[in-house]
C-alpha cells in the first residue's frame, strides 16, 4: 500500500485490551462510501461495532456468546450465538437522542431471539423476510419458526438423515435475490466429522437447486458471495479470494492475503475480507497457511476485486484472533447497538416506548 497505517491504538473489552491499527485509506472508504462494519469474533465473544465519526473510526463491543454468524439490513440485524439468534430492530427516533449529541445516525435495539440450541449455526442470510441459518452440527440450511429450535429446508444430496453429526461442516450461503443458489462446506462426507481428514483439498462449493457440486479442491472454502452475477469464494485455508467458474467447474485465485480468509461483505467493486490467526489445534493442522501461522494477522482488508490489489486495512495487534463475519451497513456512518448483554459492553439500557406513553399517567383501561 502506499500509505502508512495509524499509529497502533487501543480501546477495551472485559479482561482485555484490544489494540489496532489502520491505513488511512480505511476511514476515506467508510467516510467517502458512507458504509459502517459489523465483525463477529467467535472467540472473543463480541459483535464489533465499526464506524466512523469526526474522521476517527469508532469501536463498540457487544457480547454474544460464541458470536458467529451475522445478518445486517437497514432496519434490522440478526446475529447468531452460541444457543439461540438474536434479532434487532432500528428504532429510527433514538439515534438522535444517544450521547454524545449527533454521533450516531442509526440506533438497534435488541428485541428477541430465538432459541436453537447449540446447533454450531454458521452463516445468517436474509432472504426477504425469511432468515436462513447455516445449520453446520446438523448438515442442513434451516430457518427459524414457531416453537421448533429450528425447520430443515435443505440438505446436500449427499447427507443421508438429518443429525446432530457435523457430517460435511457445511458453513457458507450465497444468495441469489431472495433465495439461497449456493453453499459451502469442508467435504462431501457423510459421516461423524467425516470432513476432518481431507480438509486440505476436500472443500467444494455445492449449487442448492440442484444440488450438484459446481466446484472442488478448496482449502476450507468459507464465504461464498454472488455479486454482479460473479461467485466469490473465500478458500480459507489458502488465505486466498478466488473467483469461481461455475459452468466450467474451476476457480483462479485473485489475491492471496496475510491471514486466514472467513467473512466478506461486497460493495460496487470493493470487498470486505476478514482475516483470522489459526489456533494450533487439528482442525487447523494440514493446510497451506499453517506452515506460515506465525505471520499471519486478523484484521479486515478491503480489496479492489477489478485488480486484487489491497486498498485498505485494519489490523487488530492484541485482544481479538479471529473473525468470523463481516457485514455492511450502507447508508450508516455510526450505529449505535444495545445488545443482550449490556451492563457487560460497558453502556447503559435503552428503552423505547410508545410516544403517548410519556404523556399523563391514567387510570387503567382509560382511552
Amino acid at each position: 500500500m502506499s500509505e502508512p497505517s495509524s499509529p497502533p491504538q487501543s480501546t477495551s473489552l472485559p479482561q482485555r485490551e484490544v489494540k489496532f491499527e489502520h491505513t488511512t485509506s480505511f476511514v476515506d472508504i467508510l467516510e467517502r462510501h458512507r458504509l459502517s462494519l459489523l465483525i463477529s469474533t467467535y472467540q472473543a465473544g463480541r459483535l464489533i461495532v465499526v464506524g466512523t465519526h469526526q474522521g476517527q473510526l469508532s469501536f463498540a463491543f457487544h457480547s454474544f456468546e460464541q458470536v458467529m454468524g451475522v445478518a445486517a439490513r437497514s432496519n434490522k440485524v440478526a446475529v447468531g450465538s452460541k444457543r439461540q439468534i438474536w434479532f434487532l430492530t432500528r428504532a429510527w427516533e433514538l439515534a438522535p437522542r444517544v450521547a454524545p449529541a449527533g454521533m450516531y445516525d442509526a440506533c438497534y435495539l435488541t428485541r428477541r431471539a430465538h432459541v436453537t440450541g447449540e446447533i454450531h449455526g454458521h452463516e445468517l442470510a436474509w432472504a426477504g423476510e425469511e432468515l436462513w441459518v447455516v445449520n453446520t452440527l446438523f448438515s442442513c440450511l434451516c430457518t427459524t419458526e414457531g416453537d421448533y429450535s429450528f425447520m430443515p429446508r435443505w440438505r446436500p444430496p449427499f447427507i443421508s438423515a438429518l443429525a446432530a453429526e457435523d457430517r460435511c461442516h457445511l458453513n457458507g450461503l450465497a444468495l441469489e435475490g431472495d433465495k439461497p443458489r449456493y453453499v459451502t462446506a469442508l467435504a462431501e462426507t457423510d459421516t461423524p466429522a467425516g470432513w476432518r481428514p481431507g480438509k486440505a483439498t476436500s472443500g467444494c462449493v455445492i449449487d442448492v437447486p440442484t444440488g450438484a457440486t459446481v466446484a472442488r479442491g478448496f482449502a476450507m472454502p468459507h464465504s461464498p458471495r454472488l455479486h454482479n452475477g460473479k461467485l466469490w469464494v473465500l478458500d480459507s485455508g489458502k488465505g486466498q479470494v478466488v473467483l469461481v467458474d461455475v459452468a466450467a467447474g474451476r476457480y483462479e485465485s485473485v489475491a492471496q492475503l496475510p491471514g486466514y480468509t472467513r467473512g466478506c461483505a461486497l460493495f460496487g467493486p470493493l470487498a470486505f475480507v476478514g482475516l483470522s490467526r489459526i489456533r494450533e489445534t487439528a482442525v487447523f493442522s494440514e493446510i497451506p497457511l499453517a506452515l506460515g501461522r506465525d505471520e499471519l494477522q486478523c484484521g479486515v482488508t478491503i480489496l479492489d476485486l477489478r485488480s486484487g490489489r489491497t486498498i485498505a486495512s485494519l489490523r487488530f495487534a492484541s485482544g481479538v484472533e479471529e473473525i468470523f463475519a463481516v457485514e455492511l451497513l450502507p447508508g450508516i456512518r455510526c450505529p449505535v447497538l444495545s445488545g443482550p448483554n449490556p451492563s457487560q459492553d460497558g453502556g447503559g439500557t435503552m428503552w423505547l416506548v410508545p410516544e403517548q406513553a410519556a404523556g399523563p399517567a391514567q387510570a387503567p383501561g382509560n382511552a
